[in-house]
């Protein structure tokens, strides 16, 4: 595991404390990758390390809104506080867990963008898979599509690192993923039927597959109803 992280000290920007942030090397070997983008590498969990925190005063934020402007209604609430956590180091899935938790909840304050917020749900649904926490995972799903089609409407692309092909079929799947399978096709179609989805053939592919398998599933659906 050491090989594979490293320690930065960094500044908090809300009380300037010296922050001790363990950040995880480039060169990572990957194993699998799930169809929503969740990634698994081999040894090491780099989403357990994507939230920054402060263990001076508790702010958290990905490292690259961390060392940026923070909103003054983050300011006001950590004024003069003192807390007492440390997350630098090897974390545990819990402590992981508790990271995002807090740059989600730092991040509603300060009402970053929705593609900011919508990464940091999907990331930590990721670890709820890990864990085998289906009901916490559906949830954290269900919040990340409701964040990414915000940011299809007010953001300019690309949006959270994605085309607007890659993020149409990335809505498919996490609508898949909750059950909403009549918009889960709709972004399917959306995909197929998109002219700059022939530039992108992976997900084009994906995007066909995905439509077939969920088209099967809701005549499933249907037939066990009956």
């Amino acid at each position: 595991m050491a090989e594979l992280t490293y320690e930065v000290e960094k500044t908090c920007p809300v009380c300037e404390g010296a922050v001790m942030v363990t950040k995880v090397r480039s060169r990572l070997t990957m194993v699998k990758q799930d169809t929503d983008f969740c990634t698994y590498y081999q040894g090491i969990n780099p989403y357990y390390y994507y939230v920054w925190v402060c263990p001076h005063c508790g702010f958290a934020a990905p490292e690259t809104e961390f060392g940026g402007f923070v909103h003054d209604k983050v300011r006001k609430f950590l004024a003069g506080k003192k807390v007492n956590i440390n997350f630098s180091g090897v974390r545990t899935r819990e402590q992981a867990f508790n990271t995002y938790r807090l740059g989600i909840f730092y991040g509603e304050m300060a009402g970053i963008q929705a593609s900011k917020l919508a990464t940091l749900y999907l990331r930590l649904a990721w670890l709820y898979r890990e864990g085998e926490q289906a009901e916490d995972e559906q949830a954290a799903l269900a919040k990340a599509a409701e964040q990414f089609e915000k940011a299809m409407i007010y953001e300019r692309f690309p949006i959270g690192g994605m085309s607007e092909v890659q993020l149409m079929y990335l809505l498919g799947e996490l609508f898949r993923r909750t059950d909403k399978l009549d918009e889960a096709l709709l972004f399917y179609n959306r995909v197929v039927s998109n002219p700059q989805a022939k530039m992108e053939k992976k997900i084009l592919e994906m995007a066909r597959d995905a439509w077939q398998d969920t088209r099967d599933l809701k005549k499933h659906q249907a037939a066990s109803v009956e």
